[in-house]
């Protein structure tokens, strides 16, 4: 064996190390959710943006804390109102007086200046405040008054919504659910989940959280295993098959089927394949392979293609979900 394939598979097996060491961890907080969690991880892994939607109380944003904090990484939380203004995250130039008394403008950077950045209720903010985010999701940097200023690496957004209250709410646009790599639906409990939240949040015994690597190594790991994902290899059939799911998915395609005709505006575009395509890396890395298989892209399809599927008002009124039409492409694939 080479000494370069003895180091992949070392990292390979430190990826599996780590990704296992977060969700042990988050564990200690997060009760039952391991779908949740796993997907969380994917997608962070994978370079991309969370968009978690859920009713209130199950847990998005000590989700969000708990993944800062159990990878060592900065943190910052932004509550979403209608009256928060673009300047609130990206930050602002301010004017300073230095010991001499010459005045200067000074950039005051906002808390979109972290490593992890909770964008709480996102939907409460009006579209100007939310295309604040725009820039910092996609260029990782943020531009104020003609200047620009870089965003620290690594770098993802993590936004909860609820989907249950509309008064007062914003949807957001095609163009920014777009940014999100995943959307993830958070469940509510179990019977048995529910009685462990109980006993763990209304005893004595509380849980403090670690990162599991020493600070210095935190920032620098997330990146490294970033980079890990990207060599994971996928053979030109499951390539295929994979853009065979995304023209079945495009309605007026000549492989979509009855329900993408009938109930589908828009298909998912390119950004939406290679948001599948790193997520399955991810989960081929999680069991110890550097190449895909068709589980691995039938685990990433809902989570990384819900929130680009479109659906007209047909769909609203029958009860079709983006999940069923996604359902009856795999069937068929």
């Amino acid at each position: 064996m080479s000494t370069n394939q003895t180091n992949i598979d070392g990292n390979v097996e430190a990826f599996v190390r780590y990704f296992s060491a977060l969700e042990g961890e988050l564990g200690k907080a997060i009760v039952g959710m391991k779908d949740v969690v796993r997907l969380s991880l994917a997608a962070i892994m994978g370079g991309g943006h969370i968009l978690l939607e859920g009713a209130p109380g199950l847990g998005k944003t000590l989700l969000v804390k708990s993944i800062a904090t159990t990878m060592g990484v900065s943190f910052q939380r932004i509550q979403f109102t209608s009256d928060l203004m673009p300047s609130d995250i990206t930050g602002t130039q301010v004017l300073t007086e230095n010991a001499s008394g010459n005045r200067s403008f000074e950039f005051k950077p906002g808390p979109v200046f972290a490593n992890i950045v909770l964008a709480d209720e996102i939907n409460r903010a009006g579209p100007k405040t939310q295309s604040a985010l725009l820039e910092a999701m996609e260029e990782k940097q943020v531009s104020v008054l003609g200047n620009t200023y870089r965003l620290p690496s690594p770098y993802f957004v993590l936004a909860t919504q609820n989907p249950v209250e509309l008064e007062g709410t914003y949807p957001l646009p095609e163009a920014q659910l777009d940014r999100f790599l995943f959307k993830v639906l958070v469940p509510s409990p179990s019977q048995s989940e529910l009685k462990e939240i109980l006993a763990r949040t209304t005893g004595s015994v509380r849980y403090d959280l670690q990162p599991v690597l020493p600070p210095e190594h935190c920032a620098g790991a997330v990146i490294q295993f970033r980079e890990l994902v990207r060599q994971v290899l996928i053979a030109p059939p499951l390539e295929d098959l994979l853009v065979g799911v995304i023209f079945a998915l495009t309605p007026g395609s000549s492989h979509s089927s009855r329900l993408v005709s009938d109930y589908v505006r828009f298909g998912p575009g390119p950004r939406g394949a290679q948001a599948v395509m790193m997520a399955a890396k991810v989960f081929a890395l999680l069991e110890r392979r550097l190449n895909l298989s068709y589980e691995d892209i039938r685990q990433a399809l809902k989570p990384a293609l819900r929130h680009r599927l479109i659906l007209n008002y047909q769909a609203e009124a029958d009860g079709i979900t983006a999940d069923k039409i996604i359902d009856d492409v795999i069937r068929k694939s």
